[in-house]
């Protein structure tokens, strides 16, 4: 059902995006709002976000407050004390913190949305019964253990390893993991180790991944001091040691040898979160700017009024539009069941992350020599933003995530044609379609038609939308041809795929969302279609760009130079070339 998957096989699957996803009633939209309210003004009147940097973490009293609202277990389960929030009422708390705190928001997202989620998704009924209200009203910190020193995207290759006991009663663990979230705090960590399992197909043993419940009561766990961090200031950061940690069997999560599985579902689930906290953020930058535009007097004039200011305003608003509407499309999809969406919420981390970082130094420009000074407070979010470019999932390694996935799924397509080319007559059906799709493709008739899903002031931004999937799927198509199991090392090509279906993506969801807005009457409905309009026409001319950039030897001729450049630069520990005045 994944819209984006489908997209590499250049099939459209709508129901994901349109219409757009409405998960919550009315009764549930009020219980969100009756739980953000209160959030709101605690945020509004009570905290500081330059005192809990100072500090080092939020003060004793706001802590305690939000652990009286109820905000370490905002989506727990009632029964353990939870909020039993929805993904997207925890996308509407998320937008909350992230227009206040970014640091604040690392201390309650790695807690919840990772920290005691693997619990939640895969604890057996005992490990829920124990350890979920200790995390959710119990005032016990839960951190995610999974980063090492030699292990950072690529978790497969932790060395932490838990061998088990002779009696099968128990595990030792030995290792250590870097830049824990609450590492210093935490008393419960969910931490990934390799185990020796037996193969179940060969007999043989092998070490796989293997995640564990692990509290520092255990005994043998220790931290590190406090990282000294360029931003989110306000989380503690740290390494944990773990020497000979006895580890019950019974807290082994989600089964021996699935560990890997496990962490890369915990990320996953929690990927929209990050948009929609983002959203937040921009939100707050863009008032900022706003405020400025609309008093600062140059040229005896307000600079609202010159073009290159209006340029970047909205700009940022498109941004901040797409952000939020990705983010409350995944946690819809999410709240009616979906379990098809890891390329959608993997897409909307990266896009989130790089357009939070745009807005905030658009409006530190905007702002001038103001926006640099601490005072106006854009120094310290676009400090703490940094980070959200490089944890749960660095963005260049998640745009080869979603590129790669999305081609082992396009390329099963062309087995499944290989495989009725060698039975034609018991597979006509399956070739003349395939067979006329493409042809039509190819002359740019009869392709992608997302006019049937939009409002009629949306048909032409639709159209644009449409063309560049169709370009899309012959760009997939013809590198799997080309390359097959080598595209793989192709990553100057895989990098525009992914930025192509990124740029696909936000059209379709804003275009869905935007017709929602005419259709319902809303009265953001005309300023929604402007923006809609806006991002369709410069999206769709950057995936013509970089998919030109596929197929063109030119292009690719660059790519090999640009490699060449880089082996250069490498070999000579930095830069080559030396001063302009010196001749040798």
């Amino acid at each position: 059902m994944s819209f984006m998957a489908n997209l590499f096989r250049g099939e459209i699957e709508p129901a994901q995006i349109f219409p757009y996803p409405e998960a919550a009633d009315q009764e549930q939209r009020e219980y969100i709002q009756s739980l953000a309210d209160p959030v709101h003004r605690f945020f509004a009147e009570r905290y500081d976000a330059v005192e809990s940097e100072k500090l080092g973490g939020p003060t004793e009293a706001t802590t305690d407050a939000l652990w009286e609202m109820g905000y370490y277990g905002l989506m727990g389960p009632e029964e353990y004390g939870g909020l039993n929030l929805s993904n997207t009422g925890y996308a509407t708390m998320g937008d909350a913190v992230g227009a206040v705190d970014l640091g604040l928001a690392v201390v309650l997202g790695a807690h919840q949305s990772i920290g005691w989620k693997g619990i939640l998704l895969y604890g057996t009924e005992e490990q829920k019964r124990k350890y979920l209200p200790m995390v959710m009203i119990g005032k016990t910190t839960a951190a995610f253990a999974l980063t090492e020193p030699s292990s950072g995207s690529d978790a497969g290759s932790i060395r932490s390893k838990a061998v088990k006991s002779s009696c099968g009663k128990y595990y030792t663990l030995n290792g250590s993991k870097l830049w824990i979230t609450g590492g210093g705090i935490a008393n419960v960590f969910t931490v990934f180790a390799q185990t020796e399992v037996i193969d179940s197909r060969t007999g043989q043993k092998r070490d796989k991944v293997t995640a564990f419940i692990v509290e520092r009561g255990f005994g043998g766990l220790t931290s590190g001091p406090p990282e000294d961090k360029m931003g989110i200031r306000c989380s503690n950061t740290t390494e944990v040691y773990f020497d000979d940690v006895k580890i019950p069997a019974e807290n082994v999560l989600g089964g021996e040898g699935n560990g890997f599985k496990v962490a890369m579902n915990i990320l996953n689930n929690g990927r929209f979160g990050m948009a929609a906290t983002l959203a937040g953020t921009m939100r707050a930058c863009i008032a900022k700017a706003t405020e400025h535009a609309n008093t600062r007097v140059q040229f005896g004039r307000k600079i609202k009024d010159f073009g290159n200011v209006q340029e970047k305003l909205a700009r940022m608003a498109m941004l901040q539009y797409v952000t939020q509407t990705m983010a409350y499309t995944i946690a819809g999809n999410m709240d009616k069941g979906s379990t098809d969406y890891h390329l959608e919420a993997a897409i909307s981390k990266v896009f989130s992350s790089e357009a939070a970082w745009h807005v905030c130094d658009e409006a530190i420009q905007i702002l001038g020599g103001n926006g640099f000074m601490k005072a106006t407070g854009l120094e310290k979010v676009l400090r703490d933003l940094r980070i959200y470019k490089i944890f749960e999932g660095a963005n260049d390694v998640l745009r080869l995530f979603v590129a790669l996935t999305g081609i082992q799924y396009g390329g099963s397509h062309l087995k499944e044609l290989q495989k009725a080319f060698k039975h034609p007559t018991a597979n006509l059906g399956l070739i003349f379609k395939e067979g006329s799709r493409r042809a039509a493709r190819s002359f740019g008739v009869g392709g992608t038609d997302l006019g049937q899903f939009v409002a009629e002031p949306l048909k032409d931004s639709a159209k644009h939308c449409s063309e560049s999937i169709d370009m899309f799927a012959l760009a997939v198509e013809s590198l799997l041809i080309k390359f097959g199991k080598r595209i793989v090392d192709e990553q100057f090509l895989l990098t525009r795929l992914a930025d192509s279906a990124i740029d696909i993506y936000a059209m379709a969801n804003v275009l869905s969302r935007a017709t929602r807005a005419v259709e319902n009457n809303l009265p953001s409905a005309e300023h929604e279609v402007l923006m809609t309009k806006a991002w369709c026409i410069e999206a769709s001319s950057r995936v013509n760009n970089n998919l030109k950039r596929v197929n063109k030897r030119m292009h690719l001729e660059n790519f090999t130079t640009m490699s060449h450049i880089a082996k250069n630069i490498c070999d000579n520990g930095g830069v080559v070339q030396k001063l302009p005045l010196e001749i040798n």
